[in-house]
């Protein structure tokens, strides 16, 4: 009997009643304002100065290139990288053009570009900018389409595009950072072995976080309770004459500025250790300074209540870069000797 009940009233919620009338009322008011909560179908949001290649020809502006109906759009199928140029040069760009169809061989995506081609891409972009404007390159592939009501992708339906946007690089200084209480997956959980789109909510919602409570980032430990990077990029730190950093374990990118850091520092004769670091190894750290494409070599100038000011490894980490981003032999006067901290 309240079964029937239930379909009674159900039915009857669904008559032209009050009810049914206060619900086309709803629809219609959505409808009114709906223009106002979201840009128009087809039009161009207002974003720095961009242009993408995509469907055989270079567009300006942020070019729509997914619809509702897109497996990458709902169901994250998609892989970047991020390669920079700055100041007339970009440094590591084959690198990032390589982890591009590296990553998406993992998530089972087909490169269609060799990295000559996105290099020759980027060499064509750039041509659509100031010499020395600061851009971000961003390479992606996704998937189209999927089976119906599937989870995976068609592995036949790849598509790409090359967008290239102004971005100004941040100024080297300090910021803030806290623990994060949340954790980097594993390679079991998540395709870490990846630039892909759908890690980042993760490392967002940790910044998101950190940020709630007054800091600018956070560490981020993995499963066992290391800490494997920071929200937004690979961390390192000092101490007693010796840098050191997280080991790369499957939990993290091992990243292409990281890698680029650690070979200069090495070359110039400083010693790099990667190893299992703790979050009380960063709280007594000498220094901390980040490396990652977008804002390249940072100071880290608090962590939770303690000032760090930024050190001398981070300062001739920052000064190697730049030369080698440059291609110039860095002062050999600026090497930090052994046992040197702040």
């Amino acid at each position: 009997m309240a079964r029937t009940g239930a379909r009674r009233l159900a039915a009857s919620n669904l008559t032209a009643g009050s009810s049914h009338r206060g619900y086309r009322m709803d629809v219609a008011s959505l409808r009114r304002t709906a223009s106002k909560r979201v840009p128009a179908l087809g039009k161009t949001a207002a974003f720095s100065k961009t242009w993408t290649f995509v469907a055989g020809d270079w567009h300006e502006g942020n070019v729509p290139i997914m619809g509702p109906r897109t497996h990458a759009a709902w169901l994250s199928s998609m892989v970047f990288d991020g390669a920079r140029a700055f100041e007339g040069v970009t440094p590591d760009l084959d690198r990032h053009c390589g982890r591009v169809n590296r990553s998406a061989e993992s998530l089972s995506l087909k490169p269609l570009l060799s990295v000559d081609e996105w290099m020759g891409l980027v060499d064509d972009g750039l041509k659509r900018f100031d010499r020395n404007a600061a851009l971000y390159i961003r390479p992606m592939y996704w998937a189209e389409t999927g089976p119906p009501g599937g989870v995976r992708h068609d592995a036949d339906s790849i598509c790409w595009c090359l967008t290239m946007y102004e971005a100004p690089m941040r100024p080297p200084v300090g910021y803030s950072i806290t623990l994060s209480p949340y954790r980097r997956p594993t390679i079991e959980c998540a395709p870490v072995d990846a630039k892909a789109g759908c890690l980042y909510p993760n490392n967002a919602r940790a910044v998101i976080e950190a940020q709630a409570r007054g800091f600018d980032n956070c560490l981020m430990r993995d499963m066992l309770g290391n800490v494997a990077e920071l929200g937004t990029a690979n961390v390192f730190m000092a101490k007693d004459g010796v840098v050191y950093t997280p080991e790369p374990n499957g939990t993290f990118l091992n990243g292409v500025t990281r890698q680029r850091v650690i070979a200069l520092l090495r070359e110039d004769g400083a010693e790099v250790v990667e190893t299992t670091l703790t979050y009380a190894d960063f709280e007594s750290a000498d220094e901390i300074f980040s490396t990652g494409n977008f804002s390249k070599v940072m100071p880290v100038s608090r962590i939770e209540q303690r000032t760090i000011a930024p050190g001398p490894f981070y300062q001739r980490t920052r000064e190697l870069y730049w030369a080698f981003a440059h291609d110039t032999p860095a002062r050999a006067a600026g090497r930090v000797s052994k046992g040197m901290h702040s």
